[in-house]
């Protein structure tokens, strides 16, 4: 139990400091396209090395159901990963809000069809890299799990985020859009499931592709 708790603190600190991030790029990053993805893609890959060998580091409930999945988290820790990631999402985004002048939703520029694609498209990289570079046997011990994490998530920014949805890759990320009215709640909801549905994917795929030793 003792155990649980110091992973699922390690979790709150760490989703809190990505989703403080994302809140305070998102609203006071700029207009050049560059800050917010730079600043998320860091933000993300120093708390995975700071919090990894002891939770995992996933800051992400879609992460957090491909490694439960896998076989790399104890089912009986995904609630309580999921509800300090959570936490940790709402006190950062609330905190953020508290103090920020935030603007009325305008309504989502994006279709719904967008939104799948682009959150499914780079949750389910996001997961299926944590799973080789973070789970596998093979690169056990390995210096670059959290610059290979923060960098697909740097990517998946660039690539999609604006362009097909909001780039959050995270059901936490999600409700700390929605928290400082970046999403509307309907939207939270549709990105939530889709990202937990490509954590699941990524996970199957792992399975299917990774090779035992004989």
């Amino acid at each position: 139990m003792k155990d649980c708790l110091k992973k699922c603190l390690v979790e709150f600190i760490g989703t809190f400091f990505l989703v403080f991030t994302v809140a305070s790029a998102v609203l006071f990053g700029g207009d050049n396209g560059v800050i917010a993805p730079l600043s998320i893609g860091f933000a993300l890959m120093i708390m995975v090395y700071a919090g990894g060998h002891i939770s995992g580091g996933h800051y992400n409930p879609a992460v957090s159901l491909a490694a439960a999945i896998r076989g790399a988290l104890c089912w009986c820790k995904l609630v309580p990963y999921w509800i300090a990631q959570c936490l940790g999402a709402a006190c950062a985004a609330l905190l953020v809000a508290h103090y920020a002048v935030i603007p009325e939703f305008a309504g989502c520029p994006f279709s719904w069809v967008q939104v799948v694609i682009g959150e499914f498209l780079f949750t389910f990289a996001l997961c299926y890299v944590v799973l080789q570079v973070a789970t596998s046997p093979k690169t056990e011990g390995n210096s670059y799990y959290g610059l290979a994490i923060g960098a697909t998530v740097l990517v998946g920014a660039f690539a999609v985020g604006g362009i097909f949805c909001l780039g959050a890759f995270n059901p936490a990320v999600a409700l700390g859009l929605g928290l400082i009215k970046s999403a509307c709640w309907i939207g939270v909801g549709i990105i939530s499931l889709t990202n937990l549905v490509a954590g699941a994917c990524a996970a199957l795929v792992y399975k299917l592709v990774e090779i035992e030793e004989d």
